[in-house]
Protein backbone atom coordinates (compact mmCIF):
# COMPACT_ATOMS: atom_id res chain seq x y z
CA UNK A 1 0.00 0.00 0.00
CA UNK A 2 1.47 3.20 -1.17
CA UNK A 3 1.16 6.07 1.71
CA UNK A 4 -0.38 9.17 0.48
CA UNK A 5 1.38 12.27 0.95
CA UNK A 6 -0.40 14.88 3.02
CA UNK A 7 0.23 18.41 1.81
CA UNK A 8 -1.21 21.45 1.64
CA UNK A 9 -0.87 25.16 0.08
CA UNK A 10 -2.02 28.04 1.45
CA UNK A 11 -1.65 31.92 1.60
CA UNK A 12 -1.35 34.35 4.72
CA UNK A 13 -2.40 38.02 3.31
CA UNK A 14 -1.25 40.78 5.14
CA UNK A 15 -1.52 44.66 5.18
CA UNK A 16 -0.21 47.35 7.31
CA UNK A 17 -3.00 50.15 8.30
CA UNK A 18 -2.09 52.90 11.19
CA UNK A 19 1.21 51.83 11.49
CA UNK A 20 0.63 48.11 12.53
CA UNK A 21 0.52 44.88 10.53
CA UNK A 22 -2.90 42.79 10.23
CA UNK A 23 -3.44 39.59 9.08
CA UNK A 24 -6.52 37.80 7.07
CA UNK A 25 -7.12 34.62 8.97
CA UNK A 26 -10.48 31.97 7.98
CA UNK A 27 -12.52 29.73 10.38
CA UNK A 28 -13.62 26.81 9.38
CA UNK A 29 -16.63 26.21 8.44
CA UNK A 30 -18.83 22.81 9.43
CA UNK A 31 -20.45 21.37 12.69
CA UNK A 32 -17.23 20.66 14.17
CA UNK A 33 -15.50 24.41 14.35
CA UNK A 34 -18.80 26.03 15.25
CA UNK A 35 -18.65 26.60 18.99
CA UNK A 36 -14.61 26.43 18.77
CA UNK A 37 -12.52 29.96 18.43
CA UNK A 38 -9.10 30.55 19.34
CA UNK A 39 -7.20 28.34 18.48
CA UNK A 40 -9.21 27.60 14.96
CA UNK A 41 -8.74 29.84 12.73
CA UNK A 42 -6.06 29.27 9.58
CA UNK A 43 -4.78 30.77 6.55
CA UNK A 44 -6.75 29.74 3.57
CA UNK A 45 -5.20 26.52 2.37
CA UNK A 46 -6.14 23.45 0.56
CA UNK A 47 -4.26 20.15 -0.99
CA UNK A 48 -2.50 20.18 -4.10
CA UNK A 49 -3.70 18.41 -6.89
CA UNK A 50 -1.28 16.00 -8.31
CA UNK A 51 1.12 17.64 -11.02
CA UNK A 52 -0.10 20.74 -9.74
CA UNK A 53 2.54 23.84 -8.98
CA UNK A 54 2.43 24.19 -5.18
CA UNK A 55 1.90 28.11 -5.70
CA UNK A 56 -0.57 27.92 -8.26
CA UNK A 57 -2.58 25.36 -5.77
CA UNK A 58 -2.23 28.03 -2.29
CA UNK A 59 -3.23 30.59 -5.42
CA UNK A 60 -6.50 28.35 -6.04
CA UNK A 61 -7.54 27.36 -2.53
CA UNK A 62 -7.63 31.40 -1.47
CA UNK A 63 -9.68 32.01 -4.47
CA UNK A 64 -12.19 28.89 -3.69
CA UNK A 65 -12.07 29.87 0.02
CA UNK A 66 -12.85 33.64 -0.31
CA UNK A 67 -13.67 34.43 -3.69
CA UNK A 68 -10.70 36.54 -3.89
CA UNK A 69 -7.44 36.46 -6.06
CA UNK A 70 -4.53 38.24 -4.13
CA UNK A 71 -1.83 39.05 -6.90
CA UNK A 72 1.95 40.72 -6.30
CA UNK A 73 4.91 39.98 -4.76
CA UNK A 74 4.34 36.18 -3.28
CA UNK A 75 6.96 35.44 0.01
CA UNK A 76 7.64 31.86 0.30
CA UNK A 77 7.38 31.15 3.93
CA UNK A 78 8.87 27.82 5.67
CA UNK A 79 6.37 25.07 5.66
CA UNK A 80 5.13 23.84 8.90
CA UNK A 81 3.72 20.37 9.81
CA UNK A 82 0.51 20.25 12.12
CA UNK A 83 -0.44 17.83 14.58
CA UNK A 84 -1.93 15.46 12.34
CA UNK A 85 1.26 15.12 10.25
CA UNK A 86 -0.27 17.34 6.87
CA UNK A 87 2.58 19.68 5.77
CA UNK A 88 1.63 23.03 4.89
CA UNK A 89 3.39 25.40 2.47
CA UNK A 90 2.70 28.69 2.97
CA UNK A 91 2.85 32.05 0.79
CA UNK A 92 2.73 35.44 1.98
CA UNK A 93 1.25 38.56 0.34
CA UNK A 94 0.09 42.39 0.74
CA UNK A 95 -3.47 42.68 0.17
CA UNK A 96 -6.53 43.20 0.87
CA UNK A 97 -10.02 41.59 1.15
CA UNK A 98 -13.30 43.00 2.77
CA UNK A 99 -14.56 39.77 4.92
CA UNK A 100 -18.17 40.77 4.22
CA UNK A 101 -17.94 39.61 0.73
CA UNK A 102 -16.20 36.41 1.75
CA UNK A 103 -17.69 33.55 -0.82
CA UNK A 104 -16.56 29.94 0.05
CA UNK A 105 -16.97 26.82 -1.96
CA UNK A 106 -19.19 24.16 0.32
CA UNK A 107 -18.20 20.62 1.21
CA UNK A 108 -20.61 17.60 2.75
CA UNK A 109 -20.71 15.65 6.02
CA UNK A 110 -22.56 13.42 7.46
CA UNK A 111 -23.52 15.34 10.87
CA UNK A 112 -24.95 14.38 13.41
CA UNK A 113 -22.67 11.49 13.28
CA UNK A 114 -23.97 7.63 12.44
CA UNK A 115 -27.36 9.79 11.61
CA UNK A 116 -27.10 9.18 7.97
CA UNK A 117 -27.82 12.86 7.36
CA UNK A 118 -25.98 14.48 5.00
CA UNK A 119 -25.44 18.15 5.25
CA UNK A 120 -23.68 20.95 3.38
CA UNK A 121 -21.75 23.57 4.89
CA UNK A 122 -19.11 26.53 3.90
CA UNK A 123 -15.57 25.27 3.70
CA UNK A 124 -15.20 28.82 5.33
CA UNK A 125 -17.48 30.42 7.61
CA UNK A 126 -16.05 33.73 7.94
CA UNK A 127 -12.94 35.52 7.60
CA UNK A 128 -11.34 38.52 9.51
CA UNK A 129 -8.33 40.77 9.92
CA UNK A 130 -6.18 40.96 13.22
CA UNK A 131 -3.45 42.33 14.54
CA UNK A 132 0.06 40.35 14.82
CA UNK A 133 -1.04 39.81 18.41
CA UNK A 134 -4.89 38.65 17.77
CA UNK A 135 -4.00 36.39 15.20
CA UNK A 136 -1.17 34.64 17.34
CA UNK A 137 -4.64 33.97 19.74
CA UNK A 138 -6.65 32.98 17.24
CA UNK A 139 -4.54 30.77 14.58
CA UNK A 140 -4.03 27.63 14.93
CA UNK A 141 -1.07 26.89 17.07
CA UNK A 142 1.52 25.13 14.66
CA UNK A 143 0.88 28.08 11.65
CA UNK A 144 2.03 30.89 14.27
CA UNK A 145 5.22 30.46 12.49
CA UNK A 146 3.28 31.86 9.02
CA UNK A 147 2.89 35.13 11.42
CA UNK A 148 6.27 35.19 13.35
CA UNK A 149 8.37 34.54 9.37
CA UNK A 150 6.08 37.17 8.10
CA UNK A 151 6.88 39.66 10.64
CA UNK A 152 10.65 38.86 10.24
CA UNK A 153 10.55 39.59 6.63
CA UNK A 154 8.34 42.35 6.18
CA UNK A 155 9.15 44.99 9.55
Amino acid sequence: MVKKINISAGLLLYKFQALEIYFFLVHPGGAYFARKDEGSWTIPKGEIDPNEDELDAAKREFMEETGYLPNGNFIALNPIQQKGGKTVKCWAIEGDIDPAGLVSNTFEMEWPPKSGKIQTYPEIDRGDWFTFAEARKKINERQISFLDQVITHVT
